[in-house]
């Protein structure tokens, strides 16, 4: 559906062009008539007369071409004006702009893949903006609240004005080429349609959804979630945590935010190809070249071997979770997957 704006303007500049084109087929006509000129004379007379360039008449005028040419210039002088002052508010009342600032943000939303698109952007959506940007990975904000709006623009982050729940702006958003959609808007029922939407365009993004009331994460992962997050049971479950193991807890807090402490927490996919694919967890120098403890290591079919012992052959599709300083895990990443990291994994194109 095109913009009504649009579609006001284009027909205002049309209705414009054609009456200069009459205007200027005027004032030849007329030179031809009243004078006698040639067409190339006439159409030279009537341009200059329009236009006020100062040049000089083809040949002297009669007292009827000296009134013709009054007329053709006040006639002119006023188009002008108008021409003037139309555009003059055309470029004052914004929409000019925003229709630039709207084709520049479509254009980047064409060339952005391996993104993540975050359907609403409240508390938990700035949250989870934050985190992936801070890991330099992609981002894609779909919001229709004018204030979150605001926000987004000042901090220049990319977005979509427009309701999650309409499968063009999912599409505008680049679902297609994306690596995983957030949705984290108020409404439940709205969660459920975004998961459902965004599963049917793409097979295999990755969809983690929140859930606010008890009962819906068996909807959403029948929908298609393949995460399903409900923040009020994860908080309460944090305050247990805080009371019964504080230290373990705040260790692992700040091991997994990366910030106030040098050691962090991180999980990397062994890509194929990676040098250390079929050596064991001895041999492969994770330990004595990074100074990294591996605590975990998930395997491609979903199963998990903890504190997994040095003789474990690792294997392509494995996920380490690592443990050590933050310096070294990028340089560990690094070697993995080939580009700076922390990054897309695999590094984006």
């Amino acid at each position: 559906m095109k913009n009504p704006w649009i579609v006001t303007t284009g027909r205002h500049v049309a209705i414009l062009l054609t009456l200069s084109a009459l205007l200027i087929g005027f004032g030849t006509f007329g030179y031809m008539i009243i004078e006698g000129f040639s067409f190339l004379d006439a159409l030279f007379m009537t341009v200059i007369t329009l236009t006020t360039v100062g040049f000089g008449e083809v040949r002297p005028l009669d007292q009827t071409g000296r009134v013709f040419t009054i007329v053709l210039i006040m006639l002119g002088a006023g188009f002008v004006a108008y021409n003037l002052a139309y555009f003059t508010q055309l470029l004052l009342d914004g929409n000019l702009l925003e229709l630039y600032r709207r084709r520049k943000v479509k254009k980047k939303l064409e060339q952005t893949k391996n993104h993540y698109i975050i359907c609403g952007y409240g508390q938990m959506g700035q949250i989870v903006a934050r985190e992936l940007m801070k890991h330099n990975v992609p981002i894609v904000v779909i919001e229709n609240d004018e204030a979150s709006l605001i926000r987004l623009q000042e901090k220049g982050i990319l977005h979509l004005a427009g309701d999650a729940t309409e499968e063009e702006n999912l599409v505008s958003a680049g679902i297609e080429r994306a690596t995983g959609l957030v949705s984290v808007v108020f409404k439940e029922t709205d969660n459920v349609f975004i998961v459902l939407t965004a599963r049917d365009l793409n097979k295999d993004l990755f969809i983690c959804v929140r859930a606010s009331t008890p009962g819906t994460e068996k909807r959403l992962l029948k929908a298609g979630a393949n995460r399903v997050v409900s923040p009020y049971a994860s908080s309460a479950l944090r305050i247990a945590h805080q009371i019964l193991r504080p230290t373990v807890t705040d260790f692992l807090e700040l091991a997994l935010s990366g910030e106030g402490m040098e050691l962090s927490m991180e999980e990397l996919q062994l890509p194929e190809g990676a040098d250390i694919v079929g050596k064991d967890l001895m041999n492969s120098g994770i330990r004595s070249q990074y100074n990294l403890i591996i605590v975990a290591i998930k395997r491609s079919d979903g199963n998990m071997i903890y504190n997994p012992s040095p003789r474990e052959v690792l294997r392509v599709g494995d996920t380490l979770v690592a443990i050590g300083p933050q310096e070294n895990l990028g340089q560990f990443g690094s070697r993995l997957y080939g580009c700076p990291y922390p990054a897309l994994k695999p590094c984006p194109s």
